[in-house]
């Protein structure tokens, strides 16, 4: 069991998801640091830095949070919002560690292979180009599964509602997953002769994209997409470090 530091829990989040290896615009790591020296006792983990999720990790007593979509970017997006958010973490003394693109495409831990498995596709391979790398994960089911059963089943364990565009099969063998809004890969899916492509976000570029290449779209959340990750996260710090571990659902106003 490793000493429950702050240092020692970045250090292993940053060699498990190889994160200095990876290219992209979130600043991954270590983004706030706080001012405790000793061992920590309970890390939150959730998929958005923002300040209603802050107020749920004081709530639950988190020293450190984990998330998928940090506070800081290049170019930065918004720098009065990162200051005030960075404001409240440093005055509740809570730490921030953000994985955006590493935590995507990993391949035990990253959201769309954790997908592909909840669905249970075998023959997963890496799927999705993105920036010149590939961020998602293609699989072939055993044998054709209803479209609709994919959404519902989808629906259930992400606690979400799926939008189906049933432009292409309505059974399936074969789908494309690249979660949150991966809607611009959709027509990789198409050329490499998929029959469902699966993401987070719904816009009016997916629809006719889809519509236009006859192809099956499962839109299944942004944000329910990019809990599988953050979740698959919290075993490995648990059993290494013998911290508490919590995922801070906040979608409430969603």
């Amino acid at each position: 069991m490793h000493k429950a530091t702050i240092q020692n829990i970045t250090r292993f989040l940053n060699t498990t998801l190889r994160v200095r290896a990876i290219k992209d615009a979130s600043v991954n790591g270590l983004q706030v640091k706080s001012r405790r020296g000793g061992e920590i006792a309970t890390v939150g983990f959730a998929v958005d830095a923002c300040i209603s999720t802050f107020e749920l990790a004081k709530k639950k007593g988190v020293e450190l949070l984990v998330v998928h979509h940090g506070i800081k970017w290049r170019p930065q997006k918004d720098v009065h919002l990162a200051r005030l958010r960075e404001t409240y973490l440093k005055k509740n003394n809570i730490a921030l560690y953000a994985a955006h693109l590493p935590l995507d495409l990993h391949e035990e831990f990253g959201n769309n292979a954790q997908i592909a498995r909840l669905l249970g596709a075998a023959t997963i391979v890496k799927f999705g180009r993105y920036h010149g790398i590939k961020i998602g994960y293609a699989g072939m089911f055993r044998k054709s599964v209803r479209l609709s059963g994919i959404a519902a089943l989808l629906s259930a364990r992400l606690k979400t509602t799926c939008r189906i565009m049933p432009f292409g099969s309505r059974r399936i063998r074969s789908l494309g997953i690249v979660s949150g809004g991966g809607g611009s890969i959709a027509p990789e899916a198409a050329a490499t002769g998929l029959d469902c492509f699966l993401t987070g976000e719904a816009d009016l570029a997916l629809f006719n994209a889809a519509r236009d290449h006859r192809l099956s779209v499962i839109a299944a959340g942004h944000y329910a997409t990019e809990t599988p990750g953050v979740r698959a996260l919290m075993r490995p710090v648990r059993e290494a470090f013998g911290v508490s571990t919590i995922f801070l659902d906040d979608r409430k106003d969603l």
